[in-house]
């Protein structure tokens, strides 16, 4: 499982300040350039994903409870029926059986004169308007899943269209595999037009959010000991500026974004880091300096903006948690 991000406003990266990258022989320094983000402002949202297929909630065998000569079979396959309507007749006058819910006759197994056996499975009925998804959540996730939880879901045969939903159970006992215990999460689509049984979908459950929230990257956010930091610029632009070490207090993360509750103001700039590899520059290549060889690279996997820098990739995306 994986938590997904909704973020109200839109991250912004300045780029500015020069870390020197390295230097080849007879040839101008090449500079890659250090980043900040603005401390923002707006909905923050914590969300568990996973991917499921489609199912009934009510889908049943219809089973005789004697043993007995069928007198009538009152309803034929692929019949609407309502809760309670007769479905079965018995020529020794037993109580006739009778649909369980709404639904759809799918089979029908019996005919009139059918001997028929306690047990015996003569018919199958399902509801087509009430649909569910089932999606397995690691144990790691499964604390924040609550019944009554708000879901969203996309269902692949309609892809423009996203479906609403809301938890209806939590499984009790997991499956362990792989060295990882995952639950059964059920969800029931609240609205499934034109969805059908056997469709896959992806699932997307808010498990927390605050409006209005203060927010960073959350790579901004370092630690020391038992306190939470980042580093303010005093502007976006990092050229000749000074970072200063500020103490923060955080709220709800996700797999991208940190709340700040205390400590940042919106509209500031933070520093995101930057980590080097110690490794050759290659043939005919200068280490950086102080002796520094290598590239330079985001920490936690975060790309560079486009152009920032070589191979230069998407916004930044850290660990969830914190």
């Amino acid at each position: 499982m994986k938590k997904l991000i909704m973020i109200g406003t839109v991250l912004v990266l300045a780029i500015g300040g020069s870390v020197w990258f390295f230097m080849r022989d007879n040839a101008e320094p090449v500079i890659a350039k250090s980043v900040t983000a603005t401390v923002e402002k707006g909905d923050l949202e914590v969300q568990i994903s996973g991917s499921g297929s489609v199912a009934a909630i009510n889908s049943e065998d219809i089973t005789s409870s004697v043993t007995g000569e069928v007198d009538e079979v009152l309803v034929e396959k692929n019949e609407l029926v309502e809760k309670g309507d007769e479905l079965i007749t018995f020529t020794d006058g037993s109580d006739p059986i009778t649909a369980p819910f709404d639904g759809t006759v799918t089979t029908m197994d019996v005919e009139e004169g059918d001997r028929v056996s306690s047990s015996e499975v003569l018919a199958h009925v399902t509801d087509y308007k009430k649909l569910k998804t089932t999606i397995s959540v690691d144990e790691l996730d499964v604390p924040s899943v609550k019944k009554g939880q708000t879901v969203d879901i996309k269902a692949s045969a309609f892809e423009d269209e996203t479906f609403t939903g809301e938890v209806t159970s939590v499984a009790k006992e997991g499956t362990y595999e792989n060295g990882v215990s995952s639950f059964d999460v059920t969800i029931k689509i609240d609205k499934p037009g034109d969805i059908k049984i056997g469709m896959s979908t992806e699932v997307s459950i808010l498990t927390n959010s605050v409006k209005d929230a203060l927010y960073v990257p959350i790579e901004a956010v370092q630690i020391d000991g038992e306190e939470k930091y980042v580093n303010i610029q005093q502007s976006g632009t990092t050229e000749g500026a000074v970072s200063t070490k500020k103490v923060v207090k955080t709220g709800i993360s996700n797999d991208r974004y940190i709340e700040i509750t205390s400590g940042l103001e919106e509209g500031q700039f933070v520093s995101l880091p930057i980590t080097i590899n110690e490794s050759s520059t290659g043939s005919g290549g200068k280490g950086m300096r102080e002796g520094q060889g290598g590239e330079i690279r985001m920490q936690s996997g975060s790309g560079m903006p486009s152009g920032g820098m070589p191979n230069g990739g998407g916004m930044p995306s850290g660990k969830g948690g914190q």
